[in-house]
């Protein structure tokens, strides 16, 4: 049976449209720190209990900190013995997550990105445990704000990952069906989000935390990064059997 044609594209954030390392692996210092009240026994102590190594800054694939939304972060930390309440956290993570996407860096320059899917007829969205408005200023300063059909995030009201929310809505907000999309991102959240809501392709991309090991499983295709999608969407086009 012929597959049915890619019409809608929904992307991950972190460590798909921006370089996780670059971007993030700072942020994550910068929020124990926060959450340990400066007591950096405290503070490394809670990077590792959240999925990241305090001294070399790796971070283990699907850990809280790779795939979790900033709520599951913050209760995270405060069940490692963070001093605060997970609301409290939460408030702040989410404040200092929007901060951060002035020192974002990005896999590729993402205006002429976007502005190329866009011209050629793909409705496209953003996905991400992240919070909205850190999104929405994340698309105004990188330029792709206007090529974008739909936005959600952990606070949007879809559901989190990896429950299938954000991609049925991106579906209710594009009119298109779930076969019609194609989820990419960068760890299994991500995927298993497309998998749960049935979408006709899964990408995992390596710009993430996820290596090709720990993605397999659950992508139809796993790339170096965003810059091969639109070659390799060309291919399935022309041969979608």
């Amino acid at each position: 049976m012929a597959r049915t044609r890619i019409a809608g594209i929904l992307f991950d954030k972190d460590g798909t449209l921006l370089d996780y390392a670059k971007s993030w692996v700072p942020i994550n210092y910068r929020i124990a720190r926060l959450a340990a009240r400066d007591d950096q026994a405290l503070a490394d102590h809670l990077l590792t209990a959240c999925g990241m190594d305090p001294f070399t800054g790796h971070v283990t694939p699907d850990s809280l900190l790779a795939a979790g939304s900033t709520r599951e972060i913050a209760e995270g930390m405060v069940a490692a013995g963070a001093s605060f309440s997970p609301y409290a956290l939460t408030a702040l993570f989410d404040g200092m997550f929007k901060e951060a996407a002035a020192a974002a860096v990005p896999v590729t320059d993402l205006a002429p990105f976007f502005a190329g899917l866009k011209a050629a007829g793909y409705r496209l969205g953003v996905a991400s445990s992240d919070n909205e408005a850190s999104i929405r200023e994340t698309a105004r300063r990188f330029g792709f704000a206007g090529a974008l059909d739909f936005v959600a995030g952990y606070d949007s009201g879809h559901g989190i990952k990896p429950e299938p929310g954000m991609v049925l809505a991106f579906c209710a907000a594009t009119g298109l069906a779930p076969k019609a999309v194609a989820v990419v991102g960068d760890n299994n959240h991500d995927l298993h989000m497309g998998r749960a809501a049935s979408v006709g392709l899964t990408v995992a991309v390596l710009t993430g935390t996820g290596s090709p090991a720990s993605l397999a499983e659950a992508s139809d295709h796993c790339l170096d990064d965003i810059t091969q999608l639109p070659a390799l969407l060309a291919r399935l086009a022309s041969d979608p059997s």
